[in-house]
């Protein structure tokens, strides 16, 4: 089997998984979809909310120089003038004049030194042009050029935008930064690679405000961290390469760009942009708004523009990066010496979407489903708990481990003292990639737990 081949399918596997257990839906499925949209289902929307959460908590509540804000998705029109984007946020786009394709002429195959359509292999395409991803919308009860304004590309410009504001009302003296996590949108000419690339998706962005001499020096700090955070959310670094972006590829503006980028199954694509914006975004809007957006130094008398550092994040991009490193088949042999395949989702327990199954051995049993059921409630103040009382103990343990629960907690005869009293009060706790086995007493549980999912 080739190697294309084989990431090929393994990522056949992983859409495949995502669907049947709840992390990942084709949005609007029953009337046949929506090319580049996806929905959330309950699996998905718990990772996705442990993602942003501990994002979150990394940027703005572990530090005491970064507040958070949330900005609208709609905006006035000029904000994306005085930015750019109206004029230039645009990508080629050329049309198979044989399929009636439109496609990106940037990511075009060649074959014999020309441009080949991949849909259906012609030479015959037109010239690009240029294609605005920004979506139109009208604001108000009239449709006419007054009332254009457009979805948000990105979450950056409301915080620029708001600079003046929320330095105020934060009292904060530079660097310090804004953060926020929010929808954005582009018309992507070819939405693919599952949710990689998608026409609506999620940003958490950091804009860090700084003096102009502190800038490189920003960037490079920003990057360890954020290099450092994908290591705590369970991405090894193995699977991570910084590309450095030179300099006649950089935007105009930029005096360092690195984009942090994972080994997808379809290729090395990126995952995150640290970027050094210098002061453009801050001074394109003062000079488009008539409004000053400039720090005063109280220190040093001093008034300047800000230059900013940018780590901004994909929250789509990153799910389907834990998931793609998560995904696992294993051989193992069961009791009786038979060969079978586990799947498997090794997630770090503070990315998993559930956090523990609790398995009442057998379910009709009134004292053995009691007691689960109790430890059901204890345990849901604090973490995101699943009980499952059909099927086989083993049974039971798969469908968690394919779904990357860290810990499986089985009451059993020995919980209710059945077998003697030396274990009586105590529950077998199952580890997810080990499938080791200790037992715990059920009032050490809650902290057994919580000491290892946080």
């Amino acid at each position: 089997m080739t190697q294309d081949k084989s990431a090929s399918e393994r990522m056949e596997k992983i859409v495949s998984l995502c669907k049947r257990r709840g992390f990942i839906m084709q949005s609007s499925e029953i009337y046949g979809g929506l090319n580049g949209c996806w929905d959330y289902g309950p699996l998905g929307t718990e990772l996705k909310r442990n993602l942003k959460d501990f994002w979150w908590r990394r940027m703005v509540r572990e530090r005491d120089d970064i507040v958070g804000m949330d900005g609208s998705i709609l905006m006035n029109r000029q904000v994306w003038v005085a930015s750019g984007h109206e004029a230039t946020f645009s990508d080629p786009m050329v049309d198979c004049r044989s399929c009636k394709s439109r496609l990106r002429a940037d990511q075009l195959p060649e074959k014999d030194g020309k441009l080949q359509c991949p849909v259906c292999g012609s030479f015959d395409l037109t010239e690009a042009r240029a294609f605005n991803l920004m979506f139109k919308t009208y604001v108000g009860a009239t449709e006419d050029e007054s009332a254009i304004t457009y979805l948000r590309p990105e979450t950056a410009q409301a915080i620029f935008v708001q600079f003046k504001n929320v330095l105020e009302v934060s009292r904060k003296k530079v660097p310090f930064g804004i953060a926020q996590i929010g929808k954005a949108f582009r018309n992507e000419i070819n939405p693919r690679n599952f949710t990689f690339r998608s026409r609506e998706f999620e940003q958490m962005e950091l804009e860090y405000f700084c003096r102009p001499e502190d800038g490189v020096e920003l960037l490079e700090y920003w990057l360890k961290e954020r290099l450092k955070f994908y290591e705590d959310v369970g991405i090894s670094s193995d699977l991570l390469h910084v590309h450095k972006i030179p300099p006649e590829e950089r935007a105009h503006y930029s005096q360092g760009t690195y984009d942090i980028e994972f080994h997808f199954p379809f290729g090395v694509q990126e995952l995150e942009g640290v970027a050094y914006r210098t002061d453009y975004d801050l001074s394109q809007h003062q000079k488009a708004s008539g409004k000053s957006l400039e720090y005063f130094d109280e220190e040093t008398g001093q008034h300047f523009v800000p230059h900013v550092v940018e780590p901004s994040a994909g929250v789509d991009r990153t799910v389907l990066a834990l998931i793609c490193a998560a995904f696992c088949e294993e051989t193992i042999t069961d009791q009786k010496g038979k060969a079978e395949t586990r799947t498997v989702l090794k997630f770090h327990p503070r990315m998993a979407p559930i956090k523990c199954g609790i398995f009442p051995l057998l379910k009709n049993n009134e004292r053995l489903v009691g007691q689960a059921r109790e430890i059901v409630e204890s345990l849901r103040p604090h973490m995101m708990v699943f009980y499952d009382e059909s099927g086989a103990i083993g049974r039971r343990y798969r469908r968690q481990d394919e779904v990357g629960t860290p810990f499986g907690v089985t009451v059993d005869f020995d919980t209710i003292g059945e077998n003697g009293p030396s274990n009586q009060g105590t529950v077998t706790i199952r580890e997810r990639d080990s499938m080791k086995q200790v037992r715990v007493p059920i009032g050490e549980l809650k902290s057994f737990l919580v000491d290892r999912i946080n």
